[in-house]
């Protein structure tokens, strides 16, 4: 990679743009957006089906573009649940139905739908009670979705349905009847990508077409445009999706250049394309489909740029080689949002994508002949070559998911050490470039211990954590430089389970039950030791020894409505007593987790939590 290309004012303006939205910008409902007319106890709304919907067992589900609501003017976006009705890609719809926000819960660690769908523009749904078509989608759309429901029902008429859902996910990312076990091990092996339609099936299939016109004496100039049109009609057969679109524009971009005689670069049309749709939709940028696409594709420029496989090597080796370099580059690149997304990163994805990438290469470009001859009624000259190649990917993804340390539960990273693996990564990725051999071995390293040493200092906080699911509560307290513990018994020890990652860790020094009632869940996967009050400790007991913390175990404090706090003063017997746990740090005032983990108090303040949110106080 040259080094010029850092001088290039485009790249600055891409950097200005994301830390503008990363520090100002929120989604928010335009005035026209349907979220305005939730008041209304139903509603009849006009609207485009603008995705592939996605089968549930009630209803079929997809996202709509608004264009009127009870005959009023709309613009915006709604997540339709259609009972009993299938929604076909570009049909212009009328739903009727009540209008609702998103279901979503802020846990800390955990998935939030209605935060997910926000970042989609999406701010209601609408669950329906009736729908019909009012416009039919235009001739170009219905062929292209007549073509894909084909391809998809010719691979579930002919192959097993295990090996039709792999072809399906692998040629138009379309997966529905995987399997529970065999999607963990796609998982686990680290090669559930391949199973999604994405950026590097529209350069495939781009390299293809050119290749194929190559073959039959296309020139270039010419050969460009008929590949454009070839990957922009897969990109719509495969979903018209995020990643494909933004891999189309980067082609477009790219061949721009090549028509304009700018030797831009490939790196220069990703960075174009990221510019113009984060103008256009400034929520990409929260996506982690966005993050991650656009991260693996830079890392895997730049690592092929910098790190040439030498010429003279056989060309198999050389084959193997770069395989090996794309599949370290993006592993590299995309762990701190393994970290921080999925909580697992795989070991065994570094090896299992050099085989796996190649073959699903080839099944790609397989899957999709085959399905050409079933349509040519000649199915069988490739039946079992395809049910070879399927059987043997299927194969190799459950060999390496069943290896030990396949997949390793990690805890998130915070953003600041985030921020400090990726200069390092930087550094290691430009290392060839002579030119910064200096600046690269001081400046990275230095840069490298600046960002360590804030969040080193960010960290010297004592914090608490109050999470609250329908008026189910838990705290989780984290003693700064010190132990983390858990308060409370009231929610899943799952959901306790990302919390604890989503603040870096993976398993507290001590769950602190808060009450008598029977216990619901087994907590023995989050801490070595459980304390259950009234059998381990009554109030007044100090609960230890901790390091650089004094934990007593207190009777219950709660609040009333005006703020004043109270106390229980004694054992009754009954299910409804409870205790608080009360935590000493030095130079710090002492303060208590009470009300079953709905509040933290200490001398002059207290905090409660609030409902379906995640409060985090800091001390």
């Amino acid at each position: 990679m040259h080094p010029d290309f850092y001088k290039r004012p485009l790249l600055y303006v891409l950097i200005a743009l994301i830390l503008g939205l990363l520090f100002f910008y929120k989604p928010t409902a335009s005035p026209l957006d349907p979220h305005a007319f939730l008041s209304s106890p139903e509603v009849t709304l006009t609207g485009r089906v603008e995705y592939f919907y996605t089968a549930k067992p009630q209803s079929n589900n997809v996202i709509v573009k608004v264009f009127s609501i009870n005959g009023q003017p709309a613009a915006g976006y709604t997540y339709a649940r259609l009972a009993h009705f299938e929604p076909l890609w570009k049909d212009t719809l009328e739903i009727s139905g009540r209008l609702q926000e998103p279901y979503g819960i802020d846990l800390l660690g955990n998935f939030n739908w209605k935060k997910y769908l926000s970042y989609k523009h999406v701010f209601t749904e609408i669950k329906s009670s009736q729908v019909r078509v009012v416009k039919p989608a235009a001739w170009p759309y219905r062929i292209l979705r007549s073509i894909r429901q084909d391809i998809l029902h010719t691979f579930q008429a002919r192959l097993d349905p295990e090996l039709a859902a792999v072809a399906s996910g692998i040629l138009l990312g379309e997966r529905g009847n995987l399997s529970p076990e065999l999607f963990t091990a796609f998982q686990d092996s680290g090669a559930i990508h391949l199973l999604v339609a994405s950026g590097g099936n529209v350069g495939f299939v781009t390299l293809m077409t050119l290749a194929l016109c190559a073959l039959v004496g296309v020139n270039r100039r010419k050969a460009l445009w008929v590949a454009l049109l070839v990957a922009g009609v897969y990109a719509l057969i495969a979903g018209a999706d995020a990643p494909l679109m933004r891999a189309y524009f980067m082609t477009l971009c790219a061949c721009g250049g090549y028509y304009l005689g700018r030797n831009s670069g490939v790196l220069q049309g990703l960075v174009l394309s990221c510019v113009v749709i984060l103008l256009i939709y400034p929520a990409s940028l929260f996506e982690t489909g966005f993050q991650m696409s656009f991260l693996a594709t830079a890392a895997l420029i730049i690592c092929l740029a910098n790190y040439p496989v030498p010429a003279k090597w056989p060309r198999m080796v050389r084959f193997f080689a770069q395989i090996f370099l794309v599949t370290l580059s993006v592993q590299l690149v995309l762990l701190p949002v393994f970290a921080n997304v999925f909580y697992k990163v795989s070991l065994t994805g570094l090896v299992a994508n050099m085989l796996l990438v190649p073959l699903a290469s080839l099944l790609l470009g397989l899957s999709f002949a085959y399905y050409v001859c079933c349509v040519c009624h000649i199915g069988v000259v490739l039946y079992y070559p395809t049910l070879v190649c399927l059987s043997l990917f299927k194969y190799v993804v459950q060999g390496f998911s069943a290896l030990p340390l396949s997949s390793i539960s990690i805890s998130a990273w915070s953003g600041w050490t985030v921020a400090a693996y990726y200069v390092g990564l930087f550094g290691l990725l430009h290392a060839p470039i002579k030119k910064w051999k200096r600046e690269l071995i001081i400046g990275c390293p230095v840069l490298i211990g600046i960002l360590l040493a804030v969040g080193l200092y960010q960290a010297g906080y004592t914090r608490v954590y109050l999470l609250n699911e329908w008026y189910k509560n838990v705290a989780i307290v984290k003693i700064k430089y010190g132990p983390v513990f858990v308060v409370g018994n009231a929610l899943a020890p799952e959901k306790i389970q990302n919390a604890l990652r989503g603040i870096g860790q993976t398993h507290a020094a001590a769950v602190l039950m808060t009450d008598t009632q029977l216990r619901k869940f087994d907590y023995n996967s989050l801490a070595a030791r459980i304390v259950v009050p009234f059998e381990n400790g009554w109030p007044g007991q100090e609960i230890g020894p901790f390091e650089k913390v004094r934990v007593s175990m207190q009777w219950g404090i709660h609040d009333t409505k005006d703020g004043r706090i109270w106390y229980n003063t004694g054992y009754s017997g009954s299910k409804q007593d409870d205790v608080s746990y009360c935590f000493t740090v030095k130079k710090q005032p002492t303060f208590c987790v009470g009300g079953k983990a709905r509040l933290v108090t200490w001398p002059g303040r207290t905090i409660s939590s609030e409902v379906n949110k995640t409060v985090e106080v800091k001390l």
